[in-house]
């Protein structure tokens, strides 16, 4: 049996989210990052005059990637103390370094700019996936612009709307996910090189009390590593309401696939859409014939898993004493990273369903007929009142009529013959009653909505955003 058999793994690294985002929390990059923050410190140092040489940056150089885990593993078991065992680690390999890995640093430089680093690289991952489910949406919301369907208000039918009107709400609501990712990573902050407390002190007694060097010290690791912002102040930590606010907007993007695939759910059970369905899928070990929505139920369910992990960063952000508590740490390394990963493995199923819904216009078409009766009483009762008769006592007939066949149905499972009472009620006579019967007449602006909202909210989406469309969703399971 293989070894990973053996081992709990996350389904969400195991089984549901993208390589990419898996290997973006892997303990590899995590590590490798913290290198790189050692030795972009290490050369900012360098630069603004501290003895350190070419040979000691160049074997901090040499081994950013061969990180050796099972050395690591030993030290932590001795030191109790995570980063403190990858500095020996690295000493090991690199021994002419030894002496100036960390300098000044409290372990929050390399675990708090790893965490930005990371989450920005995540947000990105992400935005992809958004630009392309809105993309996706978008598309289908414009072939489907026109064609009418019922719609609901309280799961009851309502007046008409179009297939592709009611795609362009899911879209919409990606739309509102992708400019809180966007807002967040334009805003995003370097933690930076910030001492202990928060204070530099460490900093300003290597550079001898000049104010001037610890700032610029900050100002070249932050550069180094791709940052144009950091954090005006700090504890030993950034704030965790950082966290907290992108694991938010996560959550919300849980929502908006949530509310997305439910939809497809319910309207599979009507016959309406589907989404797609493999050749040789099955949707039931007992029942042949089934096709159930596996997808869509799959993603509502990591979906809600991804709106509970929310409330987990805010609670990290209120405990924090003062400048710091370390019980941060442990929740962080299950929230964050499972927030991200869970987001992922929605929107990769949110989009392998957008790229692939099937419609079924007859059945849909078959639906409107049934309820289109009622949902033509408004404009039967305009008519009947143009033609001279009474609007009080034509509504009451109406009304009457409209009740009578609602109970025909209900009670009987009959047709709804509503049409066939007005037609024989002389104070309709004077009506050309299917005249009024087109579907389309019934469907407002909603072929219109959905122009102006593809032309004026997706397109500069697609504009901005050229070089990240393209992106597919294909499902291991």
């Amino acid at each position: 049996m293989r070894e990973c058999e053996q081992t709990y793994t996350s389904p969400l690294a195991g089984r549901y989210a993208g390589s990419a985002m898996r290997a973006l929390f892997s303990n590899q990059r995590k590590v490798s990052t913290w290198r790189r923050l050692w030795l972009a410190l290490a050369e900012a140092q360098q630069q603004l005059g501290l003895d350190i040489s070419d040979e000691q940056l160049d074997a901090i150089r040499a081994h950013l990637d061969d990180v050796d885990f099972d050395a690591a593993t030993e030290y932590e078991k001795e030191f109790r103390h995570d980063v403190m065992a990858h500095i020996h680690a690295l000493g090991d390999v690199a021994p002419q370094a030894r002496g100036i890995l960390h300098l000044g640093a409290t372990s929050q430089f390399v675990n708090c700019n790893t965490d930005m680093i990371q989450m920005r690289e995540a947000l990105t991952l992400v935005r992809t996936l958004l630009v392309n489910v809105i993309d996706a949406l978008a598309t289908f919301a414009k072939r489907h612009r026109a064609l009418p369907c019922l719609g609901f208000t309280h799961f009851q039918p309502a007046q008409l709307t179009t297939v592709g009107k009611r795609a362009a709400l899911w879209c919409a609501d990606f739309l509102r996910d992708l400019h809180d990712i966007e807002w967040r990573l334009e805003r995003l902050e370097f933690r930076g090189v910030k001492g202990t407390t928060g204070t530099q002190a460490s900093y300003l007694t290597l550079f001898d009390g000049d104010h001037d060097k610890v700032e610029r010290l900050e100002t070249l690791v932050a550069e180094k590593m791709g940052f144009t912002r950091i954090a005006p102040i700090t504890g030993q930590t950034y704030s965790r309401k950082v966290d907290a606010a992108i694991v938010q907007v996560l959550a919300g993007i849980g929502a908006s696939v949530h509310k997305f695939c439910n939809d497809v759910r319910l309207l599979a059970h009507r016959r309406e859409l589907e989404e797609p369905f493999g050749r040789s899928q099955v949707g039931s070990s007992a029942m042949a014939y089934k096709r159930n929505p596996m997808r869509c139920e799959r993603a509502t369910g990591l979906a809600r898993f991804l709106m509970d992990i929310a409330a987990s960063p805010l609670h990290t952000a209120a405990e924090q004493w003062l400048e710091r508590t370390l019980d941060d740490s442990s929740n962080k390394r299950l929230a964050i990273p499972e927030a991200f990963l869970a987001a992922d493995a929605v929107l990769r199923i949110a989009l392998n369903v957008a790229g692939g819904l099937v419609v079924y216009p007859a059945v849909i078409a078959a639906n409107v007929r049934a309820e289109l009766p009622f949902m033509a009483t408004e404009s039967i009762l305009m008519a009947a009142v143009r033609a001279g008769g009474d609007r009080q006592d034509l509504h009451e007939r109406i009304r009457t009529h409209s009740q009578e066949a609602a109970k025909r149905v209900k009670e009987n499972g009959a047709p709804n013959d509503l049409l066939e009472r007005l037609k024989s009620d002389e104070a309709f006579a004077a009506v050309d009653i299917d005249a009024l019967l087109d579907p389309a007449a019934f469907i407002g602006r909603a072929p219109q909505q959905v122009d102006a909202f593809c032309a004026e909210h997706v397109a500069p989406v697609r504009t901005r955003h050229a070089d990240l469309l393209g992106e597919s969703a294909e499902l291991d399971v």
